[in-house]
């Protein structure tokens, strides 16, 4: 992998990571695109690349979230079955949903549709949307944590699962953008802890050159993780997530058509 591949990785992981949209798919695409192979090293960089975004979040949100004690003990609750499924079917999501490409590109365009009629039967109704975490129980943690742990399957989307449940519950579409991103920071770091101790052979016997993608694409990903959350918490202030249904749906559409 070259520094540029690894710069532009980076960038797509950023932008992608806090929207509905699946990054992993998405970094699978473009890896594609930029004719990079599958190899255990490319994945790793895939993970490892993601506490880049993760930070950008950190230092945007950590200041409210050590003054809410109640709001990290609900993102402890959610987080414990995305552990379980993620600790136990780890190796098998890999090798099965990483290697079906025609899969990932139905559950991508699945989970538009779903957002679209969301968005059209509920969240128009008077005050549906009006919860806010403040108000969230414990079994909605819970329920909010199931359904994150079903976006381990790439072309889900960890952000896309939480928000469609949160809004099936009628929480405000800021409130549900703003507790994706909380609950991503123990999940993707998770994630990372649990890819790099699979991989601890492979990182003692990096190159120079493989230490230094690992790096650039860290930092593309902080930078870019930082703008697009910025602008996202802004856009769900005014609008739906219809536009990120209508874009799975047509770019899953045009995928097909191209690898038809």
């Amino acid at each position: 992998m070259t520094i540029f591949q690894a710069l532009f990785l980076g960038v797509i992981e950023g932008m992608t990571e806090f929207l509905p949209i699946s990054s992993t798919f998405h970094l699978l695409i473009a890896s594609q695109l930029l004719g990079i192979a599958q190899t255990e090293f490319s994945k790793f960089f895939d993970v490892f690349i993601q506490a880049g975004a993760i930070l950008a979040v950190f230092v945007l949100f950590a200041k409210d979230w050590f003054s809410n004690r109640d709001l990290l003990q609900k993102v402890a609750v959610s987080f414990l079955p995305t552990a379980a499924v993620g600790f136990l079917l780890h190796d098998v999501i890999k090798d099965v949903f990483f290697s079906s490409f025609q899969a990932m590109v139905l559950i991508f365009i699945l989970i538009g549709v779903l957002f679209l009629v969301v968005e059209q039967w509920l969240c128009q109704k008077d005050d549906f949307l009006k919860k806010t975490t403040a108000e969230m129980s414990y079994l909605h943690a819970g329920l909010i944590g199931l359904a994150q742990a079903v976006a381990v399957m790439p072309g889900v989307s960890r952000a896309g699962a939480v928000i469609l449940i949160m809004l099936l519950m009628g929480y405000k579409r800021e409130d549900a953008a703003k507790y994706s991103f909380t609950l991503a920071v123990p999940t993707i770091l998770a994630a990372a802890l649990l890819d790099l101790m699979k991989s601890r052979e492979l990182l003692a016997q990096a190159t120079g050159n493989e230490v230094t993608v690992l790096l650039v694409g860290s930092l593309a990903a902080f930078v870019s993780a930082f703008v697009v959350v910025k602008w996202f918490i802004h856009f769900v202030r005014t609008r739906t997530f219809r536009f990120f249904g209508w874009y799975r749906i047509v770019g899953g559409a045009l995928l097909f058509w191209l690898v038809r």
